[in-house]
């Protein structure tokens, strides 16, 4: 007859003693070596391909220096790839729909960051700690009825 568990203790002893198994994650590359995915900020979203190469990034078509005009949103693209150390090693081609350039540049981030993650699985801790792989969700509130805004009032008039 099988040996029963009586108690939690007696639980946790026999699940202790199983080996876990190793959790290994297979990169998800296609047969042109990218790896894909989808970044979201804002409004906006954007459809990311990266692979090897010499640091390329390429927007709707464009280059980053001529979509992206302000450095402050060529370094948001840079980020992820220097925080994993691997600045100059990937060209970026993108799609980006949707939204203003602040929240374009913030979608490429994220895609950019889940792309990496999809192609080296073992930059996920680096890249979860900088705070890339999170979806910043704040998106602008609805306006409401009776409001002048989303909360601002109409001006009060006593007379």
């Amino acid at each position: 007859m099988a040996e029963t568990t009586v108690d939690l203790a007696d639980l946790a002893a026999a699940v202790a003693a199983t080996p876990a198994a190793e959790k290994t994650v297979e990169p998800k590359i296609d047969n042109l070596g990218r790896a894909y995915a989808t970044g979201r900020r804002k409004d906006s979203v954007a459809r990311v391909w990266i692979k090897p190469g010499s640091g390329l990034v390429t927007v709707n078509g464009r280059d980053q220096e001529i979509y992206f005009a302000r450095p402050v949103l060529r370094m948001l693209l840079a980020q992820p790839f220097g925080v994993s150390e691997r600045s100059g090693q990937f060209d970026v081609v993108c799609t980006v729909k949707g939204g203003g350039l602040s929240g374009q540049a913030g979608a490429v981030r994220h895609g950019i960051s889940r792309a990496l993650v999809n192609y080296e699985p073992a930059l996920r801790g680096v890249l979860k700690a900088g705070g890339f792989m999170t979806r910043d969700s704040r998106t602008v509130e609805r306006k409401k009825f009776g409001r002048r805004k989303a909360r601002r009032s109409f001006q009060f008039s006593k007379r």
